[in-house]
């Protein structure tokens, strides 16, 4: 049988991707400027800006920008490891300030990527979302001339009456949830508009997560404070360590409240493969809001469970040792005495610091100041022979102190600000003994005789310290959402099929009613394959099939004298024959009609009814 084209239907080719285009409401993409002039090239870069290639792009930018944020120590985050990354990196130091890694979420690289992400969603998601609003306002797409052309096509001869069938198959559509218009001598249903939402729940879900990122950099602050066992402090921008606020967080937002280590517990595996790992840190705490001293509340702040205190968030980011020294005069007074911390340098905790003795007094008639620096060992070796001054193991097995001592100006009366982890050298001279570089190794009690009369140092105990987050980040509940969001989002835009179906009863001129069902699915499925036939199986119920064989292929209502004899004529679209009979379909309906196999593509597409509908 020879097939003509009238002006109205579209070559093959074109008809498929029309057909593949209708069954999705995402805006159409520009290959290249449109118009002419400084306009048409601002439209092309819009639409190139707000398409889905750029918007990935933009994604996977965003994703390698957050690299560094998470290898190199963050100024909001831990100031404490900014400066000792520094001192240990002092080449490439200033080349990271310069290009703001040490501030990577705040930088101006970062923040225009982000910002470009979101006005790239911003122009995908508000077209997007207007089309599908169109779509589901409209009606589904009516029935194309010719059914055969579908995916996956079903037809038999019946003798009930064509609008019975027709009532019947939209009766039976809209039971299994399907959108069906009843109109023209045929049903339209449609199905699966949950994929859609799914595409657009998890682009305003990336919004989202974008709005609650930019929200807590606008709108966040930090601040840090070490505190030795024993000690408390004041969440004021006085008595914290260091403090970097936003836009519209400031110092006079602080939350008021008193916080107090009582004690500080780690615990560390003692043998096996992972001896050294760290196995609890646990910071017992007091505090309380506000300026009621009578609330005072006991708590505990882990890592990863941090205190909550108002709208701040006290998290645990450091431990380490601080050595309780005790430092006399020639005269025998008390010049200096505490608890000073000293900062981990390895994973054993090896660590290093300095004392500074400014009140010391005068020394030959001249006003001096002692300065000490050293290495606190929580387990000493026997001898630092061949590997010098390091710790075996971070639990406090063999404490030691090692020092040296300085003599001279520390600097500490010039008015300029002092980093209180190091020894500024510059005006100080070491002290002499024996003709060696005066230094001691002292176990917890054990007491030194400085050289040239400049008294003792006694090294008292120890104890531990904690280093605390104070973090004010009001965007996370929404980012965290917004995560969630796009997760669910992203499993309905893969796991749902748009698919459509369209059933068509005719009354044949010689008697009787030729029913015909068609299916299109948006991608490749056998669900729609499965739906169709489980429809044909259901409207035998109503329009059970006649012996008269059906040809496919043929004009409407044309016997197929060598078709099966139970009438039904089923087609896949790769070849066009006759694939399932009704015995496949169901034992108990011997004239239903099973649906062929999803094919891997249409050979021959519709054309709809309707040249101008929206889809």
């Amino acid at each position: 049988m020879s097939k003509t084209t009238t002006d109205t239907e579209l070559p093959p080719a074109a008809e498929a991707e029309a057909a593949a285009e209708r069954l999705t409401s995402a805006p159409v993409e520009s290959d290249g400027p449109t118009g002419i002039g400084m306009f048409g090239w601002l439209r092309w870069m819009w639409r190139q800006l707000t398409s889905m290639r750029v918007a990935l792009i933009l994604l996977f930018l965003l994703s390698l920008a957050a690299i560094p944020g998470s290898l190199i120590p963050q100024n909001g985050q831990n100031q404490f490891k900014v400066e000792t990354w520094k001192t240990q990196h002092t080449t490439v130091a200033p080349i990271y300030e310069k290009f703001q890694l040490f501030d990577v979420y705040s930088s101006v690289w970062f923040s225009a990527i982000y910002i470009l992400l979101f006005v790239s969603l911003a122009g995908c998601i508000v077209p997007r979302t207007w089309q599908f609003v169109g779509v589901l306002r409209a009606r589904p797409p009516a029935a194309p001339r010719n059914l055969t052309r579908m995916p996956v096509y079903a037809a038999w001869r019946t003798d009930a009456d064509a609008e019975t069938v027709n009532a019947a198959a939209h009766r039976l559509l809209r039971r299994r949830r399907f959108r069906a218009n009843l109109a023209g001598g045929s049903v339209a249903a449609e199905k699966g508009y949950l994929r859609e939402v799914g595409n657009l729940v998890f682009h305003l879900s990336l919004f989202a997560l974008l709005g609650g990122f930019a929200w807590a950099s606008l709108a966040s602050g930090t601040g840090g404070k070490l505190m030795v066992g024993g000690e408390g402090y004041s969440n004021t921008i006085t008595q914290l360590d260091d403090f970097t606020g936003s836009r519209f967080y400031g110092t006079e937002d602080l939350d008021p409240f008193y916080l107090k280590l009582d004690s500080f517990k780690s615990s560390f595996q003692t043998k096996g493969d992972q001896i050294g790992a760290a196995r609890e840190f646990t910071a017992n705490v007091q505090y309380y809001a506000g300026n009621d001293a009578s609330r005072l509340t006991k708590g505990t702040i882990e890592v990863n469970h941090p205190l909550e205190i108002g709208s701040s968030k006290v998290y645990l980011i450091g431990h380490g040792y601080a050595p309780v020294v005790t430092v006399k005069n020639a005269a025998g007074e008390t010049v200096y005495t505490g608890a000073t911390p000293f900062l981990p340098q390895d994973a054993n905790l090896t660590s290093t610091g300095v004392v500074k003795v400014s009140d010391y007094g005068d020394k030959d008639g001249k006003k001096t100041q002692l300065g000490f620096s050293g290495f606190f060992l929580p387990t000493a070796p026997l001898s630092f022979e061949g590997t010098g001054p390091i710790s075996l193991f971070p639990g406090d097995a063999a404490p030691e102190l090692v020092l040296n001592a300085f003599a001279g100006d520390l600097g500490t009366d010039s008015g300029l600000p002092q980093n209180v982890y190091q020894l500024n050298q510059k005006n100080l001279t070491q002290l002499q003994q024996d003709g060696q570089p005066a230094k001691a190794r002292l176990k917890p009690g054990q007491v030194w005789d400085l050289p040239d009369g400049y008294g003792t140092v006694t090294f008292e105990g120890y104890k531990q310290w904690a280093s605390f987050n104070i973090s004010h980040r009001p965007g996370n509940e929404i980012a965290l959402a917004g995560g969630v969001l796009a997760i669910l989002g992203l499993i309905g835009s893969l796991f749902v099929q748009r698919r459509r179906i369209w059933v068509r009863a005719v009354a044949l001129p010689g008697g009787g009613t030729l029913v015909e069902l068609a299916g299109l699915a948006r991608s490749e499925s056998a669900k729609i394959a499965e739906e169709l036939a489980e429809l044909a199986v259901d409207l035998q119920d109503d329009a059970p099939a006649t012996d008269d064989p059906v040809d496919p292929d043929g004009p409407a209502g044309q016997v197929d004298p060598d078709g099966p004899a139970d009438g039904t004529a089923t087609k896949s679209a790769n070849d066009g024959t006759a694939t399932a009979s009704a015995a496949d379909g169901d034992a108990d309906h011997p004239g239903a009609a099973g649906a062929a196999d999803a094919p891997e593509a249409p050979s021959d597409p519709a054309v709809p009814a309707d040249q101008n509908s929206k889809e």
